[in-house]
């Protein structure tokens, strides 16, 4: 039985599913971000790394060609996300980097066999935070380390703030508390330094990473994307026709003022989380 039933139905199911449509435009949105993250890290050719959430498996095999002699594991709740990482892979020749559906709060990964885990924005839908880094951190080799991105508070980020404000039709939309399960459920540092010590890891640090999200070539590219989010589709489910079309043709304007030279580009900001296993 998963750890994460909720999680899963919607990664294996719709969510996941529009992932995979849409893989190589959500991979650009956070390329900034993902940048930074694979930037940091000190691998060397032999390493082996733990890839967790790896979606499409882009940070998967961006790691694959740097531990070019190790071995590269990526982990996701998707099926279908999963068989894009893997022909990617099979595209490129890394033999060494493999693939799995795995939900990494329970899965039992065999005990200090990576050198590293990483995740990018896959840590923060887990039902129980401390169970699932704990089990992560006992994959990892004595003084492995731990690195992920995870997105800081609601205000930082106008990628989501912005669609929510132009949806809301004049509704007050709740802020879901800290540490909620969720895509923001590790922006508040202290309780996710206090649950990264109750999993056993030392050596803990955040920095934050500002760089802009990426939607779209342009407006209408934007819009023709993120009118299809299911974040987009949740605030208007209730809306009367009216009300939607009017809610929508917000988002639109909302979206063509940030179009800029290099896109539509809105505010982001993220934690770069790091640890190290104890040992």
């Amino acid at each position: 039985m998963s750890g994460n039933e909720e999680m899963a139905a919607a990664w294996d199911g719709p969510e996941g599913d529009h992932w995979a449509e849409h893989a190589d435009r959500y991979q650009a949105s956070s390329s900034r971000h993902r940048a930074a993250l694979l930037a940091g890290l000190d691998l060397g050719d032999r390493s082996a790394v733990l890839d967790v959430g790896c979606g499409a498996g882009t940070s998967t095999i961006e790691v694959g060609r740097v531990a070019s002699a190790g071995t590269v594991l990526g982990v996701d709740l998707s099926s279908r996300m999963l068989a894009l990482g893997r022909a990617a892979a099979a595209a490129e020749g890394l033999d060494h980097v493999r693939f799995e559906q795995a939900d990494a709060q329970v899965h039992p990964f065999e005990s200090a066999s990576y050198d590293a885990a990483i995740s990018c924005f896959g840590a923060m839908f887990f039902a129980d935070p401390v169970a699932a880094l704990a089990n992560i951190r006992r994959s990892l080799r004595p003084r492995g380390s731990l690195a992920l991105l995870a997105w800081r508070d609601l205000d930082r980020n106008d990628w989501v703030g912005a669609i929510r404000g132009a949806l809301a039709a004049g509704r007050d939309l709740p802020t879901p508390p800290p540490g909620a399960q969720g895509p923001f459920s590790m922006a508040d540092r202290e309780l996710t330094t206090d649950r990264l010590q109750a999993a056993g890891y030392v050596d803990i640090g955040l920095e934050s990473i500002d760089e802009p999200i990426w939607f779209g070539r342009d407006a209408e590219d934007a819009y023709a994307f993120v009118s299809t989010l299911g974040i987009t589709l949740g605030l208007t489910a209730d809306l009367d026709d009216t009300a939607q079309a009017a809610a929508l043709e917000q988002l639109r304007q909302t979206l063509a003022a940030h179009d800029t030279a290099d896109g539509v580009l809105l505010r982001g900001s993220s934690w770069l989380v790091t640890a190290t296993n104890t040992g």
